[in-house]
């Protein structure tokens, strides 16, 4: 009995000696712990930041890229100015533009579209010396000729290849006249609905208009939202 009760207490000091050791080899590597110097800690919170903003510089041009790959190559929305497109589009209204057909080069008469016009996208400032810079401004303008028709008007009467062409969109109209022509392979012919009151290809300045001038194909009418439309 006695040797039992002598090696349980050799076991119980054995198992003390272990937690100790443990315990020391514990406290040892802690205190053994490198303490962060005051510099180290604002070097710490600086890279933390930095990467921060590194990261939302990634979130901003990802969603840059991303909008000009979608205004480039999809839609993108257009603000009406002005009242040559009157009563079909009045100004202040916006309209989504869409850009895959006129990629395709799918254009038919009647359209829609957003078009630039020839000599119209350079201005020149005079800052001591003359500078020239480049700014599309965009048009709204109905496509009524394709390359390859005849056209003509009459008194404001449109006639495309020899045919009248019923306008049923037209509110305001004009008496103008415009001699009958055949358009080149490239030549499109472009008018306002408000024929009285549209700069348009009937215009010397402006003329007939290229593929590469036509931008976008207006689709809807988004604004104002209780003329919320489609334009086909």
């Amino acid at each position: 009995m006695t040797e039992q009760n002598n090696n349980t207490e050799n076991l119980n000091k054995e198992d003390k000696a272990n937690e100790s050791t443990k315990e020391g080899a514990f406290s040892q590597t802690k205190e053994t712990e490198p303490v962060k110097s005051e510099k180290q800690l604002k070097k710490e919170k600086r890279n933390k930041l930095w990467n921060e903003i590194f990261s939302w510089i990634g979130v901003i041009c990802t969603a840059v890229l991303l909008a000009t790959a979608i205004r480039g190559l999809l839609a993108e929305p257009i603000r009406v100015d002005g009242n040559s497109m009157s009563e079909t589009l009045v100004d202040g209204e916006i309209v989504i533009a869409t850009k895959p057909r006129v990629l395709r080069g799918d254009l038919k008469h009647g359209d829609i579209v957003i078009c630039h016009y020839p000599r119209r996208n350079e201005k020149t400032i005079n800052i001591g010396t003359k500078l020239n810079f480049r700014v599309d401004t965009a048009f709204i303008k109905r496509l009524v000729a394709l390359p390859g028709d005849t056209i003509a008007i009459i008194d404001g009467e449109l006639f495309v290849n020899d045919k009248l062409v019923e306008e049923d969109y037209i509110a305001h109209k004009s008496l103008q006249s415009y001699p009958r022509r055949v358009l080149g392979d490239d030549e499109y012919f472009v008018m306002g609905d408000n024929r009285a009151n549209s700069h348009d290809s009937r215009s010397r300045n402006v003329g007939t208009i290229s593929s590469d001038m036509i931008v976008a194909h207006a689709k809807w009418v988004i604004y104002p939202f209780d003329r919320i439309r489609s334009l086909d």
